[in-house]
């Protein structure tokens, strides 16, 4: 039984560790000015940059980007209005 409920206590700590929390602050553009979009930037190549290298804007669509950055929001410690605002960079690029 005690093998049961450690087990059961471990599968659980492993779905909670490889799900890992999603933001849903986006769900389309908000921030337009070209001061948000540049701020938006800057966040993206500072935030982004520390884990792994720079994704081209063009590898997503806009709900492409909407699923990666709610997956990854959270990891690079982004408050809601920074996400956005990267999420809203990165579509104005793409739309270029």
């Amino acid at each position: 039984m005690k093998k049961l409920i450690l087990g059961m206590i471990l599968c659980s700590a492993t779905m909670i560790i490889s799900c890992g929390p999603k933001s849903v602050a986006v769900t389309g553009p908000k921030y337009t000015s070209s001061e948000q979009l540049a701020q938006g930037k800057t966040i993206f190549e500072n935030s982004c940059n520390r884990c792994h290298k720079l994704p081209d804007p063009a590898k997503h669509d806009d709900q492409g980007w909407i699923r990666t950055l709610s997956r990854m929001a959270p990891k690079a410690k982004l408050s809601d209005d920074q996400h956005q605002m990267v999420y809203d960079y990165l579509i104005s690029v793409n739309k270029k």
